[in-house]
């Protein structure tokens, strides 16, 4: 028998999705008895929200975004890290610089433009932790500002953008212009992508989300090892992107090889959270205006549901070659 899970996407099909629509392809949810039905999302807390309310059975979202949620009043549980390092990036042109843009030092004296409050929130903790806060203007965002800034850096009125892993890259391929990135995920200590779900759901359906959680993986891993058969899963999802195959692909394969993996996943296996990243975590946003309320980190997340006796968890670093 065929059990129906709604899975509460962060934002439309894209490149950084791509091993979960190769997961259901392959037929890996079905192995595990689950018919998956995708819902397309508009941003990370707005995943956790839902899932947190019961209109989604399981959701994807940021895990500053399972925190936000939860300070206010809602209870989103994190049961497993998909992307181990925030994708959130600042990026700007080499001409803007005269050199690569490859250390947040060089962003003294520099006007900053970022894309969203969260990914704002990311580049002070980080201009904070290298001590340069004050020599760095970072500027409010305004609503609907993802376009605004990039074309302020294409203007020449910042000197530098924030946005996610990729946005440089894709301006460098639209106008010719030499883009660097510098991946905030390598100087904070941020959780990416999770898979979450609610309360109630994860007590009443254990055994359903340590089947999703098997195939999910399946899915990673599969796509990791080949990343144009993942993105051709993307694009059967929708026939629109195949214009834009070439960013999609580039998407993933950041996603890949840039977020998904460290030497904790070496060391614990696919999945799993650590403790004290969470508490850094809430510690962090609790001294920003993005937590409405205290939260309890060890309250947001759980291995429970991770599977140890499955392979492909177990023992993910050497089964994608790392």
């Amino acid at each position: 028998m065929t059990e129906t899970v709604t899975f509460q996407l962060n934002w439309e099909p894209n490149g950084f999705q791509a091993p979960y629509f190769l997961a259901r392809r392959e037929g890996f949810y079905a192995d595990e008895g689950l018919d998956v039905e995708f819902v397309e999302g508009h941003g990370s807390p707005f995943a956790a929200e839902q899932t947190a309310k019961g209109r989604s059975d399981l959701g994807l979202a940021g895990g500053s975004a399972v925190l936000s949620v939860r300070s206010r009043g809602l209870e989103p549980l994190a049961v497993a890290a998909v992307s181990q390092k925030t994708p959130a990036t600042i990026y700007s042109l080499r001409d803007v610089f005269g050199e690569p843009f490859t250390d947040p030092e060089q962003l003294r004296g520099r006007t900053v433009g970022p894309s969203a409050t969260k990914t704002r929130i990311l580049t002070l903790q980080l201009l904070e932790d290298r001590g340069i806060r004050d020599e760095v203007t970072v500027n409010d965002v305004q609503k609907h500002t993802h376009h605004r800034v990039e074309h302020q850096l294409l203007d020449g009125d910042v000197d530098a953008a924030v946005g996610v892993v990729t946005n440089g890259k894709e301006l460098e391929r639209e106008y010719d212009r030499t883009a660097d990135e510098l991946l905030i995920g390598d100087y904070l200590d941020v959780y990416g992508m999770t898979v979450v779900t609610n309360p109630e759901f994860a007590a009443d359906n254990p055994d359903t989300i340590r089947s999703f959680l098997r195939a999910t993986a399946r899915g990673w891993e599969l796509a990791t090892n080949d990343p144009d058969r993942a993105v051709d899963a993307l694009i059967d999802r929708n026939a629109q992107l195949e214009h834009n195959r070439e960013v999609e692909h580039m998407k993933f394969l950041a996603s890949a090889e840039d977020l998904q993996f460290t030497e904790f996943v070496r060391e614990s296996g696919w999945g799993h959270f650590d403790a004290g990243r969470w508490k850094n975590l809430a510690e962090m946003l609790a001294e920003t205006d993005l937590l409405e309320s205290p939260v309890d980190p060890e309250a947001a997340w759980t291995n429970e549901y991770v599977d140890d006796t499955e392979p492909v968890i177990a023992d993910y670093a050497e089964r994608i070659g790392r």
